[in-house]
């Protein structure tokens, strides 16, 4: 069946309740019911619904595609320029402004606000049963302040117990769209639409800016075999990266893509690649992904969940996400992974601290802890770890600047180095590595890291190794050897004078690790210090008291390095790339993360065994206290890096990097980028 036809069943269910709440919703611009600071809210929360539902039927009347570019983008704006940075200031969207305007209660209802501002993509792909009881929750509140005395404590129960009652519709959506490929809104989008007409980016609901648009032109201006080739590099690392896993895809039946919106004739080819493979596609809202109308919105919005996360809130996710995942058991039972192109290029953005956001409580920081990683066990039960790849690969978006076009195609480069030649390299390394009882690594000038890594001991050298030669397969560009720690052992200071992670940019990150634990952690980007704490443990040991060290890793791109300086955006590569130009170490859980028992080989056909470390192997007896379910790479640039000597049990050592060039014999190669740079 046809995704509309699926739908069909869900939507004249609702439609008579659709009916009833929307000819409300029209009654309250009129009406003059409730105290007037709060007027203005429901007026404007009311006509956004009613523009979703008119952006509804115009789809499913095939109106949409009548209109002109100009009028699409017309359409487009009206739901998000009120976010843009100018205009946030007076927006229901803004805590602040929300709380000023209505007082306490004020930064509730926001959170409504946020919430039906993003159902743009819920209107576009035909559901009409979220529309209808987001409306409904919106007109049942309304109905409450029109009594006049409703207090906090009831509007927050309310908005609670919403969330508690719908979870389940949320969860078997959120599943079937991920395995299931008959959800198929997207995957038809790519197919069918004239790709040459920029007018089909307005059906994806996201926002469209000159960075979607120039991207779509700019991939149709380039040769049909040049995409081509950029699909395969693609479609073939995430084929080789299974192939390792020596599981049959012929037992498989779909892949996810998430992909940036603009690439759609990339995605096409890459799809048509998997297809081959035996696989059909799966794409959904949660996954598509376009420049944000403003990033400050919705980082003030990232612990909305405070509203509602207790702990029967997280009992009854992990029950219905059971039963979602059952009811779709097969296509679970099918799904291989994804396939992530990730993109870079937008400008730094430094977070300010908004203190009217809601905040999730310490308590509720341990239960999104809890509920993250009894979800991935649900999951696991399902996907089976061992039969479950990725592929990753990143380009950059035309906000990068005047040199999009150059940096593009230097970044095509980097993807399709030859793995041959830096295999060879780094096995180099990896011999040297191997024979180390631990690892220094010295920062140089302003960068302060004094690190000693604790490798895991050999029992076996012949067939053994701690290391894994990284090559271009799921994992793109090509470029590093990794490990996990030994924990006990493992101290010191981990140190960047500034880095971007996950979007965002940290000054001054300095991590303290004691027998491979983070025992302090602090930053300069805010004037208080409390915000700097505040701000990692949100963003980076989300709300964990502590986290492991769970990979170290010597990357080994030096071309990629020398693009980052010589185009002034070292700062903007996606972490894909940037743990490529450097020593890298990742919070969290190992690279091998769930898949600890699966055997892993280098090329040269030794076994990695350090796939554990003292916290994973405690999966054997309580996978709660084994994964922390985040992993966040951390990467010294060389020219914040003095040395890195692997140090053998009886003193001896060998320098591997020396002032920032690498020294071991057979890896001076990689020098050659460096010492050409501007």
């Amino acid at each position: 069946m046809s995704y509309k036809e699926l739908l069909r069943d869900e939507n004249e269910g609702v439609a008579e309740r659709n009916q009833l709440v929307t000819q409300r919703l029209k009654e309250i611009l009129t009406e003059n019911a409730v105290e007037e600071k709060f007027k203005g809210f429901f007026v404007a929360a009311a006509k956004k619904l009613l523009c979703l539902e008119e952006l509804y039927n115009k789809k499913q009347e095939g109106i949409l595609d009548t209109l002109s570019e100009e009028e699409l983008k017309a359409m487009n704006q009206s739901f998000f320029e009120e976010f843009y940075q100018e205009n946030y200031a007076t927006s229901y969207g803004n805590p602040t402004y929300a709380k000023e305007k209505m007082g306490d209660m004020g930064v509730i209802l926001c959170h409504l606000y946020y919430k039906i501002s993003g159902l743009t993509c819920s209107a576009l792909m035909g559901k009409l049963q979220i529309l209808t009881i987001y409306e409904e929750l919106l007109v049942q509140i309304y109905n409450r302040f029109e009594d006049k005395d409703i207090e906090e404590k009831e509007l927050k129960e309310i908005v609670s117990s919403f969330y508690h009652d719908y979870v389940e519709i949320f969860q078997e959506i959120a599943v079937r769209e991920m395995v299931n490929p008959n959800w198929d809104y997207y995957t038809e989008l790519i197919k069918h639409a004239d790709l040459s007409d920029v007018k089909y980016l307005y059906h994806a609901g996201l926002h469209v800016t000159d960075n979607e648009i120039e991207t779509a032109k700019f991939i149709n201006s380039l040769p049909e075999e040049d995409v081509r080739a950029m699909a395969f590099t693609f479609t073939e690392g995430f084929r080789i990266g299974y192939e390792k896993l020596n599981v049959s895809l012929k037992t498989k039946k779909s892949i996810e893509i998430r992909y940036y919106l603009g690439f759609e004739r990339m995605m096409r080819y890459a799809m048509e690649n998997f297809e081959k493979m035996g696989l059909k596609t799966t794409i959904h809202a949660a996954v598509v992904s376009s420049t944000e109308a403003n990033r400050q919105y919705n980082y003030d919005h990232k612990d909305d969940m405070a509203l509602y996360l207790d702990k029967a809130y997280v009992e009854r996710f992990l029950e219905t996400r059971k039963v979602a995942f059952n009811k779709e058991k097969e296509y679970a039972n099918g799904f291989v992974g994804p396939a992530v192109l990730l993109t870079f290029g937008e400008k730094e953005f430094i977070p300010t601290a908004n203190e009217d956001s809601l905040q999730l409580s310490e308590k509720q920081g341990k239960l999104k802890v809890e509920l993250s990683g009894q979800a991935q066990e649900i999951t696991t039960q399902f996907i089976l770890p061992q039969e479950r790849s990725f592929t990753i690969i990143a380009y950059p978006i035309p906000e990068i600047g005047d040199k999009f076009k150059e940096i593009f195609a230097e970044t095509v480069k980097v993807n399709t180095l030859d793995y041959h030649t830096y295999e060879n390299i780094q096995q180099k390394m990896i011999d040297v590595l191997d024979q180390a009882d631990v690892v220094k690594i010295k920062g140089k000038g302003a960068n302060r890291t004094d690190l000693t890594i604790n490798v895991c001991e050999l029992k076996n050298p012949e067939k053994e190794s701690a290391f894994e030669n990284c090559v271009a397969d799921v994992n793109i560009p090509v470029g590093e050897v990794f490990t996990s720690p030994v924990l006990k052992g493992t101290n010191g200071v981990l140190h960047v004078t500034k880095v971007f992670l996950q979007g965002l940019i940290y000054k001054d990150l300095e991590i303290e690790l004691t027998d491979g634990m983070i025992t302090s952690y602090n930053c300069s980007n805010f004037d208080k210090e409390e915000d700097n704490k505040k701000y990692l443990m949100d963003n980076l040991l989300y709300h964990h008291d502590t986290l492991p060290i769970g990979e170290f890793a010597i990357g080994t791109n030096t071309v990629a390095y020398k693009m980052g300086i010589e185009y002034d955006i070292q700062a903007q590569l996606p972490i894909l790339i940037a743990e490529k130009t450097g020593p890298h170490f990742a919070m969290g859980d190992t690279c091998y993360s769930r898949s600890e028992d699966v055997a892993v080989f280098n090329p040269d056909g030794k076994e990695i065994i350090a796939r554990d470390n003292e916290k994973s192997i405690l999966r054997k007896e309580d996978p709660s206290k084994a994964y922390y379910n985040c992993h966040t790479d951390i990467t010294i640039p060389y020219n914040e890096l003095d040395t890195i000597i692997a140090v053998r049990k009886d003193g001896s050592s060998v320098d591997l990097i020396r002032d920032g060039r690498f020294v071991l014999e057979g890896t001076e190669e990689l020098n050659i980028p460096l010492d050409s740079m501007k």
